[in-house]
């Protein structure tokens, strides 16, 4: 069965950036698969990275995901030797998270992977097209600057 050709809907920017997301979120989970990640795991070890210790309820809101789905995130990072939760030298009532030596290796596979994974997704563009469709992805996501 053919789909059908629905030619108004097709044609819309927000249609066609809903299937180049879709494909692109595929190719970055197959990739990240490939290292036993998944993508909110990925996005956690990375915020860790960037902000790290970083307090887990500020953890959370930096990457917007609700604290019970952060838990069981962390939970599974901590399990594996990945991050490691203590309580926060500045207020002991919080937990500080920190990205292991074995995190840290882990993120750096898993990134070269990621931007493999783009680097397919953007491979009918030429280089000049890929930082320009970028730059215009960030403007019109409002992520500019």
């Amino acid at each position: 069965m053919s789909e059908a050709p629905l030619p108004a809907i097709r044609s819309l920017p927000s249609w066609l950036l809903g299937r180049a997301a879709a494909r692109g979120r595929t190719l970055v989970a197959e990739a990240l698969a490939e290292e036993d990640m998944r993508m909110w795991h990925h996005v956690v070890l990375s915020a860790v990275r960037d902000l790290g210790p970083v307090a887990q309820a500020d953890l959370g809101r930096g990457i917007r995901l609700d604290p019970k789905d952060l838990v069981g995130i962390l939970d599974d990072l901590q399990s594996a030797d990945l991050v490691l939760r203590q309580p926060d030298p500045r207020d002991r009532r919080k937990n500080a998270v920190s990205l292991t030596t074995r995190g840290a290796r882990l993120l750096k596979r898993c990134e070269k992977a990621a931007r493999a994974a783009n680097d397919e997704l953007l491979a009918p563009l030429s280089a000049a097209e890929r930082e320009q469709f970028t730059d215009m992805l960030r403007r019109i996501s409002g992520t500019a600057g």
